[in-house]
């Protein structure tokens, strides 16, 4: 059963503190989550205020699926936060 692994490294300009950042955050990953039924988490940058790395994990039993749904989150992401500019993206299939 193939599990994906996709990692958006994001930057937002427009945070000034981890308490912005936060907010900025943890609605982001709801929304995925909620949208896409996957799991979301933050990854890295935890400490720098601009920077994030999101991680976003879905299975399934056809790898093909997965990199669909990938592919239909990063449209969704550009479309729907166009002021977070997408920095590094990597999909992992194991």
């Amino acid at each position: 059963m193939p599990v994906g692994l996709l990692s958006l490294q994001i930057h937002l300009a427009d945070c000034h503190s981890l308490k912005e950042k936060r907010a900025r955050i943890q609605p982001i990953l709801h929304r995925l989550h909620r949208e896409f039924n996957v799991s979301t988490s933050e990854l890295d940058y935890n400490d720098i205020w601009k920077d994030a790395l999101l991680g976003i994990a879905c299975v399934s039993n056809d790898s093909i699926f997965i990199r669909q749904v990938f592919q239909e989150i990063q449209h969704f992401f550009q479309r729907a936060w166009p002021d977070v500019e997408i920095v590094d993206e990597r999909i992992e299939i194991l």
